[in-house]
């Protein structure tokens, strides 16, 4: 409050000293012509024009003070002023100057002709000096001030991003000890250029080179419109230099020149990923979810949660929330509450593993789709708790598949995972056996029974990402299981993109896979995150190489050799055809699993896990 009533004195004071500054030059104007008239000479002015002058400067004033007020000279934020303020100085000064001519021809004051055009020029030259005098000022200080301290900047671009952006850091007052110092662009004919006396350097081969002649300390990159690749390739570039890294997000629509120093960012790993996002139909989603009664099991989890989000976006009849863990699952309820108030979500606290749970919720509220995201998914500890991964995975997929075939709802969509392609994990493995209940129960259904299957979730709960920041943050090491490691990677965002999207192509039976371009080494995850940190690998921050974990493999598959690849109307998500096996005694095997993990008989229950799925082949990492 005190701020705002000091900042409103300040605004005053700077219009009244704005416009006492006016009257001088208002008049100094028209005094100046009137003497250049007669040959700078005050003493050859005939008398009559001195006096048509004095009765001539209250009302001439008074008008001219009205049509700058009109023309919003007292209201711009002229340490900002640019060629859009010059046109309006221009044009008000043209106004007060017709109107001068004006006012004087009907009261009979008139000066002679040429005062008139002389101290229009005048005043535009006095208002133009007057207004960017400020401006000019504060880059003289701000040029000279703390030279030694200042911070070095190189941008990465010579488009209108960098000259809209080096004009905010040259006018802020909170960057006062920043200053550009060189341009990069890969485009040959710039180089050698200048952009507001700064000059382009080189292309993106010199970035390593002139971060090291400049000293610079931070580097912007300001390509709004550059490709996912050109991107990670400069970044990747520009991460390899001790700078801080900062980029403009997103594609700047540079209506108005609007940017600004808030919009820029610390780089992220997620822009060094080097993949364009997955895009969703938006529209065909719409058209199956509207006014349709939509389950989400698992609607707490990193998934769950975020299917929640875009579904009740699209409006549909009910969303159904059912999670076993409550405090995930009031969290989305609240979130859903404030951004959609008027939405019908409804959030019941329950497990999979209990089938009258899901009988009375399936008997109640009788969902047309279903999108099945409850899971246990962490490899290591499903390793040393198998039979958990049968219950919760397994049985609990068996159940929900059973009360969706029972109460005919529409689609239901699972969410599966690489892992379970030739898996080396119970995890994997018990994903695989759920893809086979969704294929088997499909042929018999009239429920459409699809999995969606994808890599690593960036940001989801226990990835990789998350645990290298706390590792980071604690002081490292930074574990990473082996050097060669590699994994395909998804954003949350895309995850959900691509379950949402089967759901519109689902016609039953169907495995989605989504194109996640070329896989990522882990190793190279750990030492960008690291540098992107302000780390220097090896000096403030080690790697410490744990060594594989059991089940765990050096690389992950997207498909078997039997599924092939079909693709859909989107590109970028593929359907893997339905692997064939025995139906006849599946369920039998099933059941005697479901035994197994029930009666705590962990010994041989990877035995068990084999004769239901042929290509699973367990193994323990040294």
């Amino acid at each position: 409050m005190g701020d705002t009533r000091k900042d409103r004195i300040q605004l005053l004071v700077r219009r009244i000293f704005l416009v006492i500054t006016d009257i001088i030059l208002i008049n100094g104007s028209v005094f100046l012509s009137l003497i250049m008239r007669f040959e700078i000479n005050i003493a050859s002015v005939p008398e009559e024009y001195i006096q048509k002058y004095i009765v001539n400067v209250i009302p001439f004033t008074i008008v001219t003070l009205i049509i700058f007020w009109c023309f919003r000279m007292y209201h711009s934020l002229w340490q900002y002023a640019s060629i859009a303020e010059l046109y309006k100085i221009v044009e008000a000064c043209v106004v007060a100057e017709l109107a001068h001519l004006c006012v004087t021809s009907f009261m009979g004051w008139m000066l002679p002709r040429s005062c008139y055009f002389t101290s229009g020029v005048f005043l535009i030259v006095a208002m133009s000096a007057s207004r960017f005098m400020y401006r000019l000022l504060r880059q003289l200080i701000n040029e000279y001030r703390h030279t030694s301290e200042q911070l070095k900047i190189m941008i990465i671009g010579a488009g209108e991003a960098t000259s809209v952006l080096m004009r905010e850091i040259s006018n802020s007052r909170y960057l006062d000890n920043s200053k550009v110092v060189c341009i990069i662009d890969d485009d040959l004919g710039k180089v050698g250029k200048y952009i507001r006396g700064v000059k382009i350097v080189g292309t993106r081969d010199h970035i390593k080179e002139y971060a090291r002649y400049y000293d610079i300390d931070e580097i912007i990159f300001a390509i709004p419109s550059a490709s996912t690749k050109d991107k990670r390739e400069i970044l990747n570039i520009c991460k390899e230099t001790s700078c801080n890294l900062k980029i403009l997000p997103g594609v700047y629509q540079m209506v108005d020149g609007e940017i600004n120093i808030k919009d820029l960012r610390n780089v992220d790993v997620l822009d060094l990923l080097g993949r364009d996002p997955v895009k969703v139909d938006i529209e065909s989603i719409m058209g199956y979810v509207k006014d349709k009664t939509v389950l989400v099991t698992g609607g707490g989890g990193s998934i769950g949660s975020e299917l929640c989000r875009q579904l009740v976006s699209h409006k549909p009849k009910c969303l159904v929330i059912f999670d076993i863990y409550e405090n995930n699952a009031y969290d989305i309820q609240q979130e859903l509450k404030i951004k959609y108030p008027d939405a019908n979500v409804v959030t019941l606290i329950g497990s999979i593993r209990n089938t009258s749970r899901l009988e009375s919720v399936f008997e109640q509220y009788k969902p047309d789709i279903v999108y099945h995201a409850a899971a246990h998914k962490h490899v290591p500890l499903m390793e040393v708790s198998p039979n958990e991964a049968i219950k919760n995975n397994v049985v609990g997929t068996w159940n929900v598949a059973k009360m969706a075939d029972k109460y005919g709802v529409k689609k239901f969509v699972m969410i599966s995972t690489d892992k379970a392609v030739n898996p080396t994990n119970v995890m994997g493995a018990t994903k695989r056996i759920c893809e086979m209940i969704i294929q088997s129960f499909n042929e018999k259904s009239k429920t459409d029974f699809v999995a969606v299957r994808f890599g690593n979730v960036l940001g989801s709960n226990g990835s990789v990402i998350p645990l290298f920041k706390r590792q980071i943050e604690a002081g490292g090491p930074v574990t990473v299981t082996h050097p060669d490691i590699i994994r395909y990677f998804m954003t949350i965002p895309e995850a959900v993109s691509l379950v949402l999207q089967a759901g519109a192509y689902a016609k039953g039976g169907e495995i989605f896979i989504l194109d996640m371009g070329e896989p990522v080494k882990i190793d190279d995850l750990a030492k960008n995150l690291i540098r992107l940190s302000g780390y220097t690998l090896g000096v403030d921050m080690e790697i410490k190489y744990t060594g594989l974990r059991p089940g765990e493999k050096l690389y992950e598959e997207l498909l078997m050799n039997e599924e092939g690849m079909q693709d859909t109307d989107n590109k970028l998500i593929h359907i893997g055809r339905p692997i064939e096996f025995d139906k006849e005694h599946f369920y039998e095997k099933l059941e005697e699993l479901k035994e197994m993990a029930y009666a705590e008989d962990s010994a041989d229950i990877r035995k068990k896990i084999m004769e239901v799925v042929d290509t699973y082949h367990p193994q323990t990492n040294q």
